[in-house]
């Protein structure tokens, strides 16, 4: 008797199903394959598993599936036989029902909505996938495996938790009873080869112009904020603008997670560390600032700023470490002159807001400003110059915008980069280092 050609119900190795021929759900696939990797590690010991290949895995996996099909005279159609297999093989090398697409380079992020929901998005679209797990008891097993080797814990004593892949996917786990139908895992992927400048062309987020101000700012020591919202690429447009630095500065990169990809000799990198079980050893965004300022750098990039940091890095940019780049959320360039204040005083300052705008003002000098539209596209919207403070408003101008149109009949957004004919003011700081810039680059371009 076999499980899918005999007229009625019958206990086989997928447990008790209809057997009357049909395809397998997903979710009876991954119950099939958990099956097969818990008889293989009752089997086998597990640390010698780990040092198997995939095709020596295979071979073992195969061996236990026709084991346990012949002993309750089960069949499993040939067509399944592989989807299974590898499942298995996920199970012990990888990251269960996750690796596949996690090998997917044109997936770009991984929501786990519970066990029997997950989404990705893929060239900025969110589509739901095939993929599920066996129960929630599965998904906590494959958040402990990312977890585990970091240090890491998560449990109802401390149900969040964030951290980092091998390969430098960033990582978000929240569980019961923080999460009410969880657990939620997000991770958000980062390419084994970092986008360049040339690359974001390609995709439309910025143009030749505009790259080639930006390169001419950040050779030149012009202090850069990229801004934007939740997943509309300022980590990746960072990486990519840092290609410009000179191979010969001594650059220090700070971040929560560590992401950036920098391609330059000297670089140091610095990573914010959490509290650990018991409860000490947590290290902040804002004492790793202060310490890289003793370390002698050209260049200090912070991944993102986020609190109180804000206050320590606008010091550094006004005491000789030009050139230095961060992120930040914000919805507009001039959202964030007021994310700045707010973070300042989040550093437990008593500033006058005029005091602050003034070390905003004298700090930065550009906000590359970037946007996810509609159509999932991300561009950069607003290149924008911090030109002084007057009382209590920041002044501001736009060297280059994306001019939005509307929306074609297919749901793409209709628009262009444009210059807006305003010429920066420091490109008289460029031209005193020798660089410059074709007055043509900056012609007005924009509608009226």
């Amino acid at each position: 008797m076999g499980i899918l050609n005999t007229r009625k119900s019958e206990t086989g190795i997928l447990g008790t199903i209809p057997i009357t021929p049909r395809s397998l759900s997903p979710r009876e696939l991954i119950t099939l394959s958990l099956r097969i990797h818990d008889r293989l590690i009752a089997e086998t010991d597990a640390a010698t598993l780990s040092q198997l290949d995939r095709h020596t895995l295979a071979g073992s996996v195969n061996e236990i599936m026709n084991s346990m099909m012949s002993e309750d005279l089960s069949v499993l159609p040939g067509k399944y036989r592989e989807p299974v297999i590898s499942a298995v093989i996920d199970e012990v090398l990888g990251y269960g029902p996750l690796q596949t697409l996690l090998n997917d380079p044109n997936v770009s992020e991984i929501m786990v909505n519970g066990p029997f929901q997950v989404f990705i998005e893929r060239d900025g679209q969110i589509s739901p996938t095939e993929q599920v797990f066996r129960d929630s008891a599965h998904v906590m097993r494959i958040i402990d495996k990312i977890i585990s080797p970091l240090g890491r814990r998560i449990d109802e004593s401390s149900p969040m938790v964030d951290g980092r892949l091998p390969d430098g996917s960033r990582i978000n786990a929240i569980i019961h009873p923080l999460a009410i139908k969880g657990p939620f895992l997000t991770i958000r992927k980062f390419s084994a080869d970092p986008f360049t400048v040339d690359d974001l062309m390609q995709f439309g987020t910025l143009t030749r112009d505009m790259a080639d101000f930006l390169s001419a700012c950040i050779r030149g020591g012009i202090n850069i904020i990229v801004s934007g919202g939740t997943a509309t690429g300022k980590t990746t447009t960072l990486n990519a603008l840092s290609s410009y630095i000179s191979d010969r500065e001594r650059i220090i990169t700070i971040e929560d997670a560590a992401e950036l990809q920098l391609q330059q000799t000297h670089v140091l990198g610095l990573e914010a560390r959490p509290e650990n079980m018991e409860g000490i050893g947590h290290v902040t965004i804002r004492m790793l600032v202060r310490n890289a300022l003793r370390m002698r750098p050209d260049r200090i990039i912070v991944g993102e700023c986020r609190g109180g940091e804000a206050l320590d890095m606008l010091q550094a940019m006004n005491t000789g470490h030009d050139g230095s780049l961060t992120t930040l959320h914000a919805n507009s360039p001039r959202h964030v002159i007021s994310r700045l204040q707010t973070m300042v005083l989040m550093a437990g300052t008593d500033l006058p807001s005029k005091a602050i705008l003034d070390q905003i003002s004298a700090a930065i000098n550009l906000i590359v400003h970037q946007t996810r539209l509609i159509d999932g596209q991300r561009k950069i919207t607003h290149i924008t110059e911090i030109t002084g403070a007057n009382g209590e408003d920041i002044l501001m101008d736009d060297v280059f915008l994306f001019d939005q149109e509307g929306v074609d009949s297919r749901g793409r957004v209709i628009g262009a980069h444009c210059a807006t004919g305003y010429r920066p003011v420091l490109l008289d700081k460029l031209k005193k280092q020798g660089i410059t810039l074709p007055d043509a680059i900056f012609d007005r371009r924009c509608p009226a």
